[in-house]
């Protein structure tokens, strides 16, 4: 499918309650959701290392247990609040955002992976990841 069609966002295939973005849209709720997304890497970072000292992996100087379920609850409401938006957070690990859209009247999800500078990037929602191709 080439990058050059219409990607209008009002199409409805996303069901009831589903959020369909245009792409301007979709890139301005990115650009506010970026400072939970930075948040969200630092405290799953700190999470990784809370859990690995827990386990003997060595000690930590970020705390114990109870700053672990701390994090784990802020990882929790972080993450919410990107759902709340009508985005998809797809992966953890990396983080993989996706904004369903309508390319043309096919079902498309507007995709940011974690290191992405921007909203730059699609896929069918029948292909998947695997199907990822550039917007431009």
């Amino acid at each position: 499918m080439p990058a050059t069609g219409n990607l209008s966002g009002y199409g409805n295939h996303g069901g009831p309650g589903v959020t369909v973005f245009s792409v301007p849209e979709a890139r301005e709720e990115l650009a506010k959701l970026m400072p939970v997304l930075t948040e969200i890497i630092e405290v799953r970072a700190d999470a990784a290392e809370l859990a690995a000292s827990l386990n003997g992996g060595g000690p930590t100087d970020l705390g114990g247990l109870p700053e672990l379920k701390a994090a784990q609850a802020r990882l929790d409401d972080l993450m919410t609040t990107v759902q709340a938006t009508g985005a998809e957070l797809k992966g953890f690990a990396p983080l993989l955002v996706d904004f369903p859209s309508d390319f043309d009247g096919v079902p498309v999800l507007l995709c940011w992976l974690e290191g992405d500078q921007g909203l730059d990037w699609y896929h069918r929602t029948d292909l998947g990841f695997a199907g990822r191709r550039p917007l431009a």
